[in-house]
C-alpha cells in the first residue's frame, strides 16, 4: 500500500454526485444545466487494474473528459496522448475522441489527480488533497504497477505527497525519472494544446518519455 493511509473500502472512483468539494459540486451543477447531454460527473479511471503503467493527469477538461466521460477524450491533449499510447503498444484500436470508439488500453491505465472538472481547469490545493484517496485506492488495486507517468507538475507533486517522498529529492523536470520503491516515476510536461502550441512540449519530447517507459518495462 502507498504511504498515505485511507479508510478501508475506499472506492477507486467517486460516485456520480460526490459531495466532497463544494466548489466543484457547484461547477458540476452549472455544467449539467448548461450542457445536459454531457457526462458532467467525476470521471473514472480508464484501463484495467492489472496494468503495469499508470498515467496520471491533472483533472478532466470541460470540453474533453467532463463531456465524454473518458479521461483525455474529446480535446487536443487526448489526441497526442492516445496517439502516443497506440504507437508504443499501450493501446489498441482506433482513437476517434469518443468513449464508444472501441479503443482499449494494453498494460496501461489512465486517471487524474482530481476527478471532477474544475473552473478554468485549475483545481485548488484543498481539492487535490480531498481527491487523493481515490488516487491511492486506484494504485492500491494495481498489483503489477511498475511505472507511473506524471503529466505536469501538479500530478508530480500530488504523487510525491501520496508516496511520502520529499520534493527536494525528486524535482520535477520533463524526462526526469525517479525511483519510488517498486515504482518508477516518469515526469512529462502536460500534453495540453497550450504546451504544444508554445513549443514547451513537442510530440517527439512526449514520445521519448513513453519510449523510456517501454524500454524499462521490457527489462522487467
Amino acid at each position: 500500500m502507498v504511504a498515505t493511509t485511507i479508510s478501508a473500502g475506499t472506492s477507486t472512483d467517486p460516485g456520480r454526485d460526490c459531495p466532497l468539494c463544494p466548489r466543484l459540486v457547484d461547477y458540476r451543477t452549472e455544467l449539467r444545466a448548461r450542457e445536459p447531454d454531457g457526462f458532467n460527473a467525476p470521471v473514472p479511471s480508464f484501463g484495467g487494474p492489472d496494468a503495469q503503467l499508470l498515467i496520471v493527469g491533472l483533472a478532466p477538461g470541460a470540453q474533453g473528459a467532463n463531456r465524454t466521460g473518458r479521461p483525455f477524450t474529446g480535446d487536443y491533449a487526448g489526441d497526442l496522448l492516445y496517439d502516443t499510447l497506440l504507437h508504443f503498444g499501450f493501446a489498441t484500436g482506433t482513437f476517434l475522441a469518443r468513449p464508444d470508439d472501441g479503443l482499449t488500453l494494453t498494460n496501461s491505465r489512465i486517471t487524474n489527480a482530481v476527478r471532477c472538472v474544475p473552473p478554468q481547469n485549475k483545481p485548488l490545493p484543498v481539492e487535490i488533497t480531498t481527491c487523493r484517496p481515490f488516487l491511492i485506492a486506484t494504485m492500491d488495486e494495481m498489483p503489477n504497477l511498475r511505472a507511473i507517468v506524471l503529466l505536469g507538475r501538479v500530478a508530480h507533486d500530488t504523487m510525491l505527497k501520496t508516496l511520502g517522498i520529499r520534493a527536494v529529492t525528486a524535482p520535477f523536470g520533463h524526462g526526469a525519472v525517479h525511483d519510488a520503491g517498486r515504482f518508477k516515476l516518469y515526469d512529462s510536461y502536460h500534453c495540453s494544446r497550450y504546451n504544444t502550441n508554445t513549443g514547451v512540449l513537442t510530440p517527439e519530447m512526449f514520445r521519448a518519455v513513453f519510449a523510456r517507459v517501454k524500454k524499462d518495462l521490457a527489462r522487467g
